[in-house]
């Protein structure tokens, strides 16, 4: 079989002893042409990655923080919480968690290439969820990890070095949402500093971590058969579904997030009960 670089080599040699006759004004001179050996080339072994998911072995939740404030700083949220928890399983699993490509979840950056839905942080965390549980328990810790992200006070994670801004203490602010435009729009009415300033960024890379590690502990405890959701829909939120989600009199909506996060109050309040 000639391969491409044998190929081009004969090529080669055809019109280097095409241009020497050419030189010499000589038609039928004979030169010695010697076709060059195939090089000895390898096929690529391909690697057959199992089903999924993939085995899942306990991890200190502190140690992937800080694995996902670095990978924060190296390739925003999505990227910072899924590396995280990939290089942790590569370092105490090894294959297959060895061969996945984690730079592709870059795509997160905020919110999606910049355009603020789904925080990063979040997608990056479901994705890891999807390749170490199966679909039921995913579904499950998915759930509770959004609804956490919704109704705590964040950062919490204080890093050995700010990378950013080293603010003490650091500004926090409850998201009252998954998305990434809420989320940073409340910390940065609550804190005061500008949304693409190096004190947002800051605060995205210690959410990053605050994910990473909520998300490792949750894991944790579906490996030790200990999860119990601590984060159910609230009450709120859970009489708006009775009207608009599937099943219901108008069934015209579809989620679980707050209902806060784009209805005000006051609306939410005076609308009309069925």
């Amino acid at each position: 079989m000639i391969t491409r670089r044998s190929f081009l080599g004969l090529t080669g040699a055809i019109f280097a002893t095409a241009l020497g006759m050419a030189c010499t004004g000589k038609e039928g001179v004979q030169t010695t042409m010697q076709t060059p050996a195939p090089s000895v080339t390898s096929e690529k072994e391909y690697v057959h990655l199992p089903e999924l998911p993939w085995k899942y072995e306990k991890l200190d939740p502190d140690h992937v923080a800080d694995l996902g404030y670095e990978g924060y700083m190296e390739a925003h949220c999505m990227y910072g919480v899924f590396n995280a928890v990939v290089v942790a399983l590569e370092e105490k699993v090894g294959f297959p968690y060895s061969e996945f490509p984690t730079h592709l979840a870059v795509y997160g950056k905020g919110g999606v290439v910049g355009w603020a839905t789904l925080c990063g942080a979040l997608n990056g965390a479901a994705m890891a969820a999807y390749l170490v549980l199966p679909e039921k328990d995913a579904d499950e810790v998915i759930n509770e990890l959004y609804s956490w992200y919704e109704y705590t006070e964040l950062p919490e994670y204080v890093p050995k070095k700010a990378k950013k801004a080293d603010l003490s203490p650091f500004p926090k602010s409850v998201a009252n949402s998954p998305l990434c435009h809420a989320s940073v729009t409340n910390w940065c009415e609550v804190s005061g500093y500008k949304a693409f300033s190096a004190e947002r960024s800051e605060r995205c890379g210690r959410l990053t971590a605050d994910v990473a590690k909520k998300l490792v502990e949750l894991l944790n405890a579906k490996a030790d058969g200990t999860f119990v959701a601590a984060y159910p829909l609230d009450e709120r939120t859970a009489s708006c579904r009775g009207c608009h989600t599937k099943g219901s009199p108008l069934e015209n909506t579809r989620g679980k997030m707050s209902c806060e996060s784009c209805h005000d109050v006051t609306q939410i309040e005076e609308h009309p009960k069925v």
